[in-house]
């Protein structure tokens, strides 16, 4: 049997993917593939990259990584200096290794990955859209699973010749449940995984960062949903 383990948005939280490596070595998928957002919003950038890039994993661009040298699109309230601090962490070198990853993957016709939509890093469906808003964006990639990230809310949803599923977030959660989610699709069966870390340990590790947004990443993190942003 193949697993292909996908894990997405893990926004600098070191913590967090610790716990979720500890389980991907476990279960020793056969490959595991990145969606992005890997560094933004979190006390631990350059060590995320690090353990993602040494690891050889393919992936794919986030919207977040892409705001490190573009800046946020319009009025998106995201602190600028927030992402200097990122920038600046990683260096150069990481830079240009995020900045070298494509906008989708895909394994034959079995799984595809973005981080968003095909070609966007930035528009978002929503976990509850309808069957033919996502067999519309999706189906296009021609595999028979289509996974996309971006929106920190993890489902599996099955159509007529196509599944569709949002890995969810290693960090910053957004639907209520604070442990790290990623995915994992096993012959075609496409299954969430969540994985409990401590989480009191990561919002520490965060409030004791030079992080300029690190009471709002802290936030996030207890509630697990959206908080605005100073």
């Amino acid at each position: 049997m193949q697993v292909i383990a996908v894990v997405s948005d893990v926004h600098g939280n070191l913590i967090a993917l610790e716990a979720v490596l500890a389980e991907l070595d476990r279960l020793q998928p056969n490959l595991v593939v990145h969606g992005g957002d890997l560094a933004l919003h979190g006390s631990r950038p350059a060590e995320c990259v690090d353990a993602i890039r040494d690891r050889g994993w393919p992936g794919v661009l986030g919207n977040t990584d892409e705001m490190l040298w573009t800046g946020p699109p319009g009025d998106l309230p995201v602190p600028t200096d927030s992402i200097k601090w990122t920038a600046s962490a990683l260096g150069d070198s990481r830079l240009a290794w995020l900045r070298s990853q494509p906008l989708a993957w895909r394994h034959e016709d079995e799984v595809a990955v973005v981080h968003a939509v095909p070609g966007d890093v930035w528009k978002a469906v929503r976990a509850d859209a309808p069957d033919s808003e996502l067999d519309v964006v999706y189906r296009p990639l021609g595999a028979a699973v289509a996974v996309f990230c971006h929106i920190h809310r993890p489902f599996v949803r099955e159509l007529p010749g196509l599944t569709v599923a949002n890995s969810g977030s290693v960090s910053l959660s957004l639907d209520g449940d604070p442990r790290a989610s990623y995915l994992t699709v096993e012959d075609g069966h496409t299954t969430v995984r969540r994985v409990e870390y401590d989480l009191e340990h990561a919002i520490v590790d965060v409030l004791a960062s030079t992080n300029p947004s690190r009471e709002w990443i802290a936030e996030r993190l207890r509630r697990a949903r959206h908080v605005r942003s100073t």
